[in-house]
């Protein structure tokens, strides 16, 4: 892979998200076995953190990938590591399989860990970074790539040692002023209704805005565009049809949503997760740099 071959990714890499996609091909599996799962609707066991999935196979592939959907593995389906597995395994470790270093292989789990946690923070600056809105904020946005890059460049011991809650909170300050400007600017060029929309009678006592419990509701009448859903919980809401233009989606909970038809194409901070663990259509408007998941084809997860 020619990105391996070089120590610094420059942004016009980062503009096409190519690094920060999944690539298990290259990767030894590690979500499978560094992550903690309890038994619930999208898993079918407890799992402790480094204990391998009991379906992992030899070679660090699923052995029932092909049938995930079909028993209802919703968890396994949806996940997305921003490309941090296969940037531990083939970069960290250089090709090093955790199996052939026993003695090493929790540190490899947690060298993991914190690499999910920078890459996804390289997935929402590179998003707010291509917004025409942020010109004002853009240099501050690409000195933080830059360091959050250099971070991903850094030995075993040296990714351990990142107080990555320190850093999480420096780029939320960059993010948070990144909302402000993209959904004031999708408000300001929401074109008039002629009979504005209403809320309907399951919404009416619902809040919209960050965090606000969303559960089941629905929101196909409700004019999103701009809109603070940050942290929101969207499980099972009707969101057909929907303009989410400009709307923060960071850390919305999209599981069995229906965003069939919705407008996601303009969205802020959306990511192929919250995508895959959604319920859209052929009619869904996605961002470039996401794929329409396999499941939407078949009307399940």
């Amino acid at each position: 892979m020619e990105w391996l071959k070089n120590s610094s990714v420059h942004l016009t890499d980062y503009d096409h998200r190519h690094h920060l996609k999944a690539d298990c091909e290259q990767c030894f599996g590690l979500c499978c076995v560094a992550l903690s799962f309890s038994a619930s609707e999208g898993f079918p066991m407890d799992k402790a953190a480094g204990q391998p999935c009991k379906h992992l196979q030899s070679d660090c592939r699923c052995a029932i990938h092909p049938t995930l959907h079909k028993r209802g593995l919703k968890g396994c389906i949806s996940f997305d590591c921003f490309g941090a597995g296969q940037k531990v395994s083939q970069m960290t470790y250089r090709g090093t399989d955790w199996k052939t270093i026993p003695d090493q292989a929790d540190t490899m789990f947690n060298v993991f860990l914190v690499m999910l946690q920078l890459h996804e923070l390289l997935w929402h600056l590179t998003d707010a970074l291509h917004q025409p809105a942020t010109h004002s904020i853009r240099q501050e946005l690409q000195e933080l790539l830059d360091v959050t890059e250099q971070y991903t460049m850094r030995s075993p011991a040296e990714l351990l040692g990142i107080d990555t809650m320190e850093h999480k909170d420096r780029v939320n300050v960059l993010l948070v002023r990144t909302s402000e400007l993209v959904r004031a600017g999708a408000r300001n060029k929401q074109k008039p209704q002629p009979k504005p929309k209403q809320r309907s009678s399951s919404t009416k006592q619902k809040r919209i805005g960050r965090g606000a419990d969303l559960v089941a509701a629905d929101l196909s009448k409700m004019d999103l565009q701009g809109a603070h859903l940050r942290g929101a919980l969207l499980i099972a809401a009707n969101l057909q049809d929907v303009d989410l233009s400009g709307a923060d989606l960071i850390g919305a909970d999209l599981r069995d949503a229906n965003v069939s038809g919705a407008d996601l194409s303009q969205s802020l901070f959306l990511t192929q997760f919250q995508i895959s663990s959604a319920r859209g259509d052929e009619a869904t408007r996605l961002p470039a740099w996401l794929q329409r998941p396999e499941h939407w084809h078949r009307n399940q997860i």
